[in-house]
Order: structure tokens, then C-alpha cells, then sequence
């Protein structure tokens, strides 16, 4: 919470105030801390994805070291174009941007087991996906319609349904240790250690407030570290290998486009664009009792997109608006974009030095693990939550239904595709894509007439006696 030393109730809720620095600094690394983890954690899936060795003597391993560089960079860069502006591109809002989630189920299948090379299809596929999401821009608020609550919290819990397998394999030793068939994947070891994380984890978000709440992801991946490094599993000789300082290197994994990145990554920024608008709207409505102007959203879904593109030219992944440091602008209610730009500035400083990116490498993967359980699990709950606004009448179960079998099906059994072409599997077999298609295009062709007719002979019972969480209006 706030105080008086900060500034008036009025200075608070103002975007463009700027609070005393000796106060302003800890507030914008309290946005650092609160989005780190989740910024940094999609590069070293898409890593470890593509085959990279997660050893200090594996050639790939100085590659995710410098994906991880640009990850904290680049999000530091978006959010400077959301909080200072460049023409109309920003919102001139408290927004911190970070590496995207969203598009991890896309990547994946680009890249499973294919080596840096592959990254190249992922970067093209970053960068056109980027100017298509900038170009939503001029008509964002034209297409949110297609984009209700069943359909937006659909997407975001497959994304969530289709990351919780990689948090299991992390935290049972990950996927080398799993297809080199080691005696130690799923060990006793390996989940103690995971489970260290997910306990202090849990311990903080209930029993903690203020920061140490909003940092618990954070602190549980520190106290694992600590665990993991008394047992010998942590190996920091590739930190006293890196660099002090290194910019940023255009064209780092080359690019390459491909009809199956480009079509993935711009259908996925729809998704992506909503997001950012209800992230918009969260912080003018929490930080400012207000609703978010045409011109902001329109600014900060600019934003989004140019500041995607630019990450994949230099080898970095899709940015987006990140929803936890709405929260944390609700709880500390200081709305000054100059705070959240402080924030940007450190992120930035810590991508231009290696050694952060090779400590953060640096993590064992059964400790990243226990982390990213917690977070995708949160992914998943975020989704639920969305669908919670759900009217659910016979209607949209049916649209729920149906593109939850289809989309997490081909998930769970892609050779149920395997005499498609290239493309067409690597897009239909992320599952995230085909569900979020039959769920947009069901609910703009069903009749609304459906609306009115009873749950009760499709929910098997479930539905109670008529009136409760599955009602009949």
C-alpha cells in the first residue's frame, strides 16, 4: 500500500506524475521482481524444446544464455515504448511488458528437437506476426466482439493445459534426461528439489503479504536454488565464462519464413491484442477509477506488436502486456508510468551483461521446474476465472465442449494428423489454434435462440436441478 510520502491521492492516480526517487526506484524493481521469472522462463522452454544441451559443456548452452539477454532487454524496450511513446505507438500508461506464454504451444512443434536452426522459423514467425499485431492497432476495437469471455478464457486455459506437461517434465529431471532414458529422471532427488520451490512458493502467496506475496514465484526459485546448490546440482562455471557486456546482435539465429509460423503467430495475436486491452483497462480502472481512452488501447496494441517485431530481429520472443503487474499497480495504487519506466531501465541494464543471463541458465532444470508448475497451473486458473463470466446456457457449453475435445485431443494424439502436410499439422496439432477457430467461428454462426433452451439433457446431471452454476437464462 501507499503513503503520504509518495504523493496526494490525486498525484497517485495520475500516469504522467513522477514520485520522489528514493521512492520511485524500489517501485519500479518491485515491477522487475513481480514479472521476472515469467519473462525469462519462455526462452529456456523454447530452448530446451529445440534440443539445446541445459550443460555448461553443451555449444548450444551460450545460444540460450543469449536468448535469455534478450528476453530481459527487449521486454525493457517494449515497455519504455509503452510508458515514454515513440509517435503513436504506446499508451503513455504504467505497462510492463514481458515474454509471451501465449505463444509457446505455436513454437513448440516449429522447433521439438531440431536444434538452433530452427529458431530462425520461430524468429520469422516473431517478426511478421509482430507488424500483423501492430497493424490490429487501427481496428481493435472492431474485433473485440468476436472475442468474448468463452472465447478468450478457452484459449487461455488450453495455453495453461498445454505448458503443465513441460512443468512435470522439468521438474522429473526434463526432456533429455526423459529421452536419453537416465536412471535419475523422475528421481526422489529431482522432486525435492521441485517441491521446495512449489512449497515456499504456496507458503508466501497465502501466508505472506505486500511484495513477499507478489514475489513468491521468485523467492521459491531462490530458496530452491539455494537447496540445489547445498546438494551439488548447481554448476556456475559457465558464469565466470560469460561476458560483462554484450549488445544485442540483429539477425542472432538468422530467420526464415514459413507459412506455418506466420499463419500461427498471426492468429495468435488476436489473442494477444485482446489481452492487452483488458490489461489496459485493468490499470486504468484499478490505478485511476477509469475507463481506458480508444487512444490508449490503440497505442499500447501498437506497441505490442512493434515491439514484438523488433525482439525477433534480434533474436528475442513475442512481448506482451503482463497481467501481474496490473495487480501490483492495484495493491500499491501508484499509477505513474515514470515508475514502471525505471523498471524498464534495469531490465535492460541486466540484458545488456551476460552473466545475469548465464546465472539465470544457471538454474537446475528440477528447480525451474517446480516454478513453472506453479505458473502454468496459474495460466490455467487465469482461464477458468475468464470463463467464470460465462452465461453458461446449453449454447455455449455445446461451443465450449466441442472445441475443448477438438483442440485438446490433437494435442494429447498428433498422429491422429500424420498424413497432413507440414503446415497444416504443426498448426492443428498445437491444439490452441483449432480450439480457438471452432470456438470464435461457432459462436458468431450458432443462433442465439440456443440461449433459452435447457442445460439439463447435455450436463448428465451435473447441472443440479435446474438452477445453479449451469443455468438455464
Amino acid at each position: 500500500m501507499t503513503d503520504a510520502s509518495i504523493g496526494t491521492p490525486e498525484q497517485l492516480r495520475d500516469p504522467n506524475y513522477t514520485p520522489p526517487l528514493a521512492k520511485a526506484v524500489p517501485l519500479g524493481i518491485q515491477h522487475v521482481l513481480a514479472m521476472f521469472v515469467s519473462n525469462v522462463t519462455p526462452a529456456i522452454i523454447i530452448c530446451g524444446a529445440a534440443g539445446f544441451g541445459f550443460g555448461s559443456n553443451s555449444p548450444d548452452f551460450p545460444q540460450m544464455i543469449y536468448m535469455i539477454q534478450m528476453s530481459m532487454f527487449f521486454a525493457g524496450v517494449a515497455t519504455l515504448l509503452q510508458t515514454v511513446t515513440l509517435g503513436p505507438i504506446g499508451a503513455r500508461l504504467p505497462i510492463v511488458q514481458g515474454t509471451s506464454f501465449a505463444f509457446i504451444p505455436i513454437m513448440i512443434p516449429l522447433v521439438a528437437g531440431k536444434g538452433v536452426d530452427a529458431i530462425a522459423v520461430v524468429m520469422g514467425g516473431v517478426i511478421v506476426g509482430g507488424f500483423f499485431h501492430a497493424i490490429l492497432g487501427l481496428f481493435i476495437g472492431k474485433i473485440r466482439f468476436a472475442l468474448p469471455p468463452l472465447v478468450t478464457g478457452l484459449v487461455v486455459t488450453m495455453i495453461g493445459l498445454a505448458l503443465v506437461k513441460v512443468g512435470i517434465q522439468y521438474a522429473a529431471g526434463g526432456v533429455p534426461a526423459k529421452m536419453s532414458g537416465a536412471e535419475e529422471y523422475g528421481s526422489l532427488m529431482n522432486w525435492f528439489m521441485a517441491g521446495i520451490v512449489v512449497f515456499v512458493t504456496l507458503g508466501l502467496k497465502f501466508f505472506a503479504r505486500g511484495m513477499l506475496s507478489v514475489s513468491a514465484v521468485l523467492i521459491g526459485l531462490l530458496v530452491g536454488y539455494a537447496v540445489a546448490f547445498m546438494m551439488g546440482e548447481v554448476n556456475l562455471s559457465n558464469v565466470g565464462r560469460a561476458a560483462s557486456f554484450a549488445l544485442p546482435n540483429p539477425l542472432h539465429f538468422g530467420v526464415e519464413f514459413t507459412a506455418a509460423a506466420i499463419i500461427g503467430f498471426c492468429l495468435m495475436s488476436f489473442v494477444s491484442a485482446v489481452e492487452t486491452v483488458g490489461d489496459v483497462s485493468g490499470i486504468t480502472k484499478g490505478g485511476a477509477g477509469r475507463e481506458a481512452t480508444d487512444k490508449e488501447i490503440q497505442g499500447a496494441t501498437y506497441a505490442d506488436g512493434v515491439g514484438t517485431a523488433v525482439s525477433g530481429f534480434f533474436g528475442a520472443l513475442p512481448n506482451t502486456s503482463f497481467s501481474q503487474n496490473v495487480g501490483l499497480i492495484a495493491m500499491t495504487g501508484v499509477m505513474s508510468r515514470h515508475v514502471v519506466t525505471i523498471g524498464a531501465l534495469f531490465l535492460i541494464a541486466a540484458g545488456l551483461i551476460p552473466k545475469v543471463g548465464a546465472i539465470v541458465s544457471s538454474i537446475p532444470i528440477e528447480v525451474l521446474g517446480g516454478g513453472v508448475i506453479v505458473m502454468f497451473g496459474m495460466v490455467v486458473a487465469a482461464g477458468i476465472s475468464m470463463l467464470s463470466d460465462v452465461n453458461w446456457n446449453r449454447r455455449n457449453m455445446v461451443i465450449f465442449a466441442i472445441a475443448l475435445s477438438v483442440g485438446l485431443g490433437l494435442q494429447q494424439e498428433p498422429d491422429a494428423l500424420k498424413h497432413l502436410s507440414g503446415t497444416i499439422k504443426i498448426l492443428l496439432t498445437s491444439g490452441l489454434l483449432p480450439a480457438a477457430l471452432i470456438a470464435i467461428v461457432l459462436n458468431l454462426i450458432l443462433p442465439e435462440e440456443l440461449s433459452g433452451e435447457s442445460t439439463e439433457e447435455v450436463s448428465g446431471g451435473m447441472a443440479g436441478h435446474g438452477e445453479g452454476s449451469l443455468s438455464n437464462k
